[in-house]
C-alpha cells in the first residue's frame, strides 16, 4: 500500500502505515539500534539517541549529514529532521504485535521527491523482510515500481 500523501499547512504530509506481528520493541529496536538499522538503512547512524541528540547519515563521500532528533518517547516516538522537513516514527502496540506509523513532513514537493518516498516505501518493506514477515526478490527492482507509482501520485497533487 502506498504512503497517503496530503496537502497540509505549511507543505505535505506523507504517511506509511504497517502492520507488524513482532512487538513494539522488536520493531523499535530496528529503528534504534545501529546493527539492525545498518540492514535496512545502511546509511544512518544514532550517535546520541536523546531529544537534541543526532542521527547521522553517510554520504558515502567521507562527510556525514546530522539529522537531529526533535521528539523522542523511548519505545514508541522517533522524530528527526530530514533537510528542511521531519521524518517521524510512531509505534501502537496491537494485540497481534504493532503498527508503525512512518509520517514525513515536506516542506515542498521536489523532483526528488518521488525518489525519497520509495525509499522509506522500501526501507519498511525491509524491515518487514528482516523480521521474516515479507519477502523481495530485488530491492532495487521495488524501489524501481515504487518510484513509478510515487511519481505518478505526485502528479495528482
Amino acid at each position: 500500500m502506498l504512503a497517503d500523501i496530503r496537502v497540509d499547512e505549511g507543505g505535505y504530509t506523507a504517511c506509511f502505515t504497517r502492520h507488524f506481528s513482532h512487538s513494539t520493541a522488536e520493531v523499535w529496536s530496528y529503528l534504534t539500534d545501529n546493527e539492525k538499522l545498518k540492514q535496512w538503512f545502511s546509511e544512518l547512524q544514532v550517535d546520541k539517541l536523546r531529544e537534541g541528540g543526532v542521527i547521522k547519515f553517510d554520504m558515502r563521500d567521507g562527510t556525514f549529514i546530522e539529522l537531529e532528533i526533535t521528539k523522542l518517547n523511548l519505545g514508541s516516538v522517533l522524530e528527526y529532521t530530514w533537510g528542511a522537513d521531519r521524518v517521524r516514527f510512531e509505534l501502537y502496540p496491537e494485540s497481534d504485535g504493532c503498527r508503525l506509523l512512518l509520517v514525513e513532513k515536506l516542506s515542498k514537493i521536489t523532483d526528488h521527491t518521488p525518489k525519497d518516498l520509495a525509499g522509506w516505501h522500501v526501507c519498511l518493506d525491509m524491515i518487514q523482510v528482516l523480521l521474516g514477515e515479507k519477502t523481495i526478490e530485488s530491492r532495487e527492482e521495488e524501489w524501481k515500481i515504487r518510484y513509478q507509482e510515487y511519481s505518478q501520485l505526485i502528479r495528482t497533487l
